[in-house]
């Protein structure tokens, strides 16, 4: 396992998933509703910086190893199911949405590791879509982490609709890859 600066931003994006959900299991007497909103808010925004810097250096450093290829998707669908499961405990997403979230970062996980086995990687490349899906849930879930109003804005309000939109983005996404996919599936199945 190569250790350079990008991948150790990626092991610091794992390491601060239990804390955003440790902060809710805080005793009440330690830190407000309000206190632990914001703290959960700051280190997701923290972790969602380390996802674009660890890339960007692993580019500018030519610092891209396999290892951060693997290491970088988990952190991240790790990050975002794990804080959305702590939003539909806390009853600010519904189970719904979350599913759909998960289960599509499941999906297309498994579609591309098994497109990695037949050598067939590029259909399942990341595409727009897939990238504008995941600007709506990284802007979404630190909305609805923090969970309360800002400059008089209803930020929790907005977070929902973002993901919501993130939603509709997944679903999107997932028959994009899925039918990218579908004429390598039916040749290596083969007859039923």
């Amino acid at each position: 396992m190569p250790l350079n600066i990008p991948i150790l931003l990626t092991w610091l994006r794992v390491a601060l998933i239990p804390l955003v959900v440790g902060l809710f299991y805080l005793p009440s007497d330690w830190m407000s509703m309000t206190d632990r909103n914001l703290a959960a808010t700051s280190v997701f925004i923290v972790a969602a910086i380390t996802d674009w810097f660890d890339g960007f250096l692993a580019r500018r450093w030519n610092e891209t190893s396999a290892f951060g290829a693997f290491l970088d998707p988990v952190a991240d669908k790790l990050m975002v199911a794990v804080a959305l499961l702590v939003l539909v405990q806390l009853d600010r997403v519904d189970a719904i949405i979350a599913g759909i979230i998960i289960g599509r970062e499941i999906t297309i996980s498994a579609l591309r590791e098994w497109m990695a086995q037949i050598g067939a990687t590029r259909s399942v490349a990341v595409s727009s879509i897939g990238k504008i899906k995941t600007a709506a849930q990284m802007t979404a879930i630190p909305m609805l982490l923090f969970h309360d109003r800002l400059f008089g804005i209803d930020i929790h309000f907005w977070g929902e609709y973002l993901l919501w939109i993130a939603g509709v983005l997944t679903v999107w996404s997932m028959f994009y890859y899925l039918r990218r996919a579908w004429p390598l599936i039916k040749e290596k199945a083969g007859p039923i």
